[in-house]
């Protein structure tokens, strides 16, 4: 006879019940994967270790709650932050994610994927041994961290590939060393003004870069350009927008004049020439030192008329967007007979159209007693500075070709070569040597930089001898939309025209302008 507990449906419940205690649930455990360089931007070499990761993770009965990613980041630069990497390094202390779910554990490709710094791999060790029966494996097997043994391997392992690291970056730097000394091209992006070659000019953009050089050198904006540009629809070689910083990246790389460089220095033969690379200029090396000189002058800092250095720039600082801001001074007399002289500032009044020039207030360095209608200021100063453009031809001026230093800097190398071949001899002494070396270097620096400023004004002279007047004043009153003249291209013709502009008072209300009351402070010819 069949009793109670020999039903079928008794037994079918013991079966559940002993099934249940003897059931243990998957060990949740992240996958970390990292690549150093993402040529293709698909991500496929993490998402390929992440798919090993969780393949390893079942053989052992893991399941994988989380994957963390560092793609296209290096494990062996100490500047280089993996975001992921810390992290994972958080979770693993805390042994759960951010929305409470539990982690016992890590999954990884390989070692090397996961640190090639002794100090990162210590700092994970610590991380998922801080708390007891944790788990851990590559591709090729479980491994346990709580044994000495095993975290003592995987420390001199990762000592090991840092080594190989290092080694691996000093043989890259011999090898761009000597492609560049013998003027051969590098990989990496193709750089925009050629040819996939990276030898041969590209015939649409090389032009954009040759006429960007030119008119940099004339006084237009890296902004004036760069809108230009992006009207025009000119991608980079990888096919982004344009922006201020990459288009002076491009035209201050000595590549543009068949030059190379490396950690900012010249690569020089042994006489300390620049060494010429087998690729197509864009433009000469003169044109390059003279957008080259532009650039290093302003480094960091505003730039007064006369070409002074002033105070940091902030990093909020912009492009005037008024022709004469910075040009026009305040004329009132003050109570102890003084000009004023402060820098007018531009404001815009209600029920006005345009602008005006106004002196600031006391509280900040003004007198707060002067103001101009704009519209009429810069009309008057724009056609005295194109008369005056008319007037001196300032498009034919002239001045010397060549720099007149080139000889003491021929001496001063010939000498220095002298002392070196002297010392190699043994016929000079170690003290001697050494005494008069660094002279002659810090001359030969100093007239180097004499010839890049020489050939920075000649370029801006030769730019100003193809100027046509008479186009200038065809397109100055134009708007840039319609072919006019880029704002900062104005602003260089009053600057290498003008000094200032000092505004008088008219006194009190309304009155008609009246342009005696403007000096024009003129730069001698």
């Amino acid at each position: 006879m069949e009793t109670a507990g020999d039903s079928p449906e008794a037994r079918a419940i013991i079966a559940a019940e002993v099934a249940l205690a003897t059931h243990t649930p998957p060990i949740p455990v992240v996958s970390y994967a990292r690549i150093s360089a993402d040529t293709k931007r698909d991500e496929h070499g993490v998402q390929d270790q992440h798919k090993l990761n969780r393949e390893t993770a079942a053989r052992y009965g893991w399941t994988v709650v989380h994957a963390f990613t560092d793609n296209d980041k290096s494990a062996a630069k100490a500047d280089v932050v993996r975001d992921e990497f810390e992290a994972m390094l958080k979770v693993l202390r805390s042994g759960e994610l951010p929305d409470g779910a539990e982690v016992r554990g890590v999954v990884i490709a390989a070692e090397d994927r996961l640190a090639r710094r002794p100090g990162d791999y210590e700092r994970f060790v610590e991380a998922i041994t801080y708390q007891d029966g944790r788990v851990f494996a590559d591709a090729r097997g479980q491994k346990d961290l709580y044994s000495e043994d095993t975290e003592s391997m995987g420390l001199f392992g990762a000592v090991i590939s840092k080594m190989e690291v290092r080694k691996m970056q000093r043989r890259m730097r011999r090898s761009h060393r000597a492609r560049a000394e013998q003027g051969l091209p590098v990989g990496g992006t193709r750089p925009f003004g050629w040819l996939p070659d990276r030898l041969t000019l590209d015939p649409k953009e090389a032009p954009l870069v040759r006429q960007a050089i030119l008119d940099l050198v004339a006084g237009r904006s890296l902004n004036s350009i760069v809108n230009q540009w992006q009207r025009d629809d000119v991608k980079t070689s990888l096919g982004n927008l344009w922006t201020p910083r990459s288009l002076k990246i491009t035209v201050t790389n000595p590549r543009v004049c068949g030059w190379r460089e490396m950690n900012g220095e010249l690569i020089r033969d042994s006489e300390g020439n620049p060494v010429v690379g087998q690729w197509q200029p864009i433009v000469t090396p003169e044109q390059w030192m003279a957008v080259k000189s532009i650039f290093d002058a302003r480094k960091g800092h505003f730039v007064y008329r006369d070409g002074r250095l002033g105070p940091i720039l902030p990093r909020d600082f912009k492009e005037p967007r008024h022709l004469l801001t910075g040009f026009l001074r305040c004329g009132r007399t003050q109570p102890d007979g003084a000009l004023c002289n402060a820098s007018l500032r531009v404001t815009h009044q209600k029920h006005c159209v345009q602008h005006i020039y106004i002196c600031p207030a006391k509280t900040v360095g003004g007198c707060g007693g002067l103001g101009r209608r704009g519209d009429m200021v810069d009309l008057y100063v724009s056609e005295a500075v194109l008369a005056k453009l008319e007037e001196v031809q300032l498009a034919s001026s002239t001045g010397p070709t060549e720099w007149p230093g080139q000889q003491d800097y021929e001496d001063a190398k010939a000498r220095l070569e002298e002392l070196r071949a002297q010392w190699t001899a043994g016929n000079i002494s170690n003290e001697l040597f050494f005494s008069a070396a660094p002279d002659l270097e810090k001359r030969i620096s100093r007239l180097r930089t004499d010839a890049q400023s020489f050939a920075a004004t000649a370029q801006r002279r030769q730019a100003r001898s193809a100027t046509d007047v008479a186009e200038i004043r065809r397109r100055w009153f134009l708007s840039e939309s319609e072919g006019g003249l880029p704002l900062s291209l104005k602003r260089s013709y009053i600057r290498e025209a003008l000094h200032a502009v000092i505004i008088y008072p008219s006194g009190k209300g309304r009155r008609r302008f009246d342009p005696d009351l403007l000096e024009l402070v003129w730069r001698e010819d």
